[in-house]
């Protein structure tokens, strides 16, 4: 990939020379000629193919999240054997309580009937 940006810029940078020292030519367009032929498609190029490797370094620093979040939790596990398994502390665990559920209100909220 980097071959391809090397070469490409030393085109560019070859057509921005040759309009600058053209008679008719100016520096202004030879650095037009330069950004729009050789920066920006280059830039737009090095944005698509760096696309897998952007994703990769994601999924790694995921995985090493992920890892360093199992490894706490194992950790915690074993400091407290009596806590939920489910890897929470006490106080974020659904049934951390031990309590019941709390019971139906009953008849306390009244129907809504449609009008009509």
């Amino acid at each position: 990939m980097y071959l391809i940006v090397i070469a490409w810029t030393y085109v560019t940078l070859m057509m921005a020379v040759a309009e600058a020292t053209s008679p008719q030519g100016t520096v202004l367009a030879a650095i037009i000629t330069f950004a729009l032929y050789g920066l920006l498609p280059m830039g737009i190029l090095v944005y698509i193919l760096g696309t897998p490797s952007r994703k990769r370094a994601i999924k790694a620093r995921e995985a090493e999240e992920q890892a360093a979040y199992d490894a706490e939790q194992a950790a915690l596990r074993e400091d407290n054997p009596t806590e939920a398994p489910s890897g929470g502390s006490a106080s974020t665990a659904p049934d951390a309580g031990r309590e019941a559920a709390a019971a139906p209100e009953g008849d306390a909220v009244a129907p809504v009937r449609k009008e009509g």
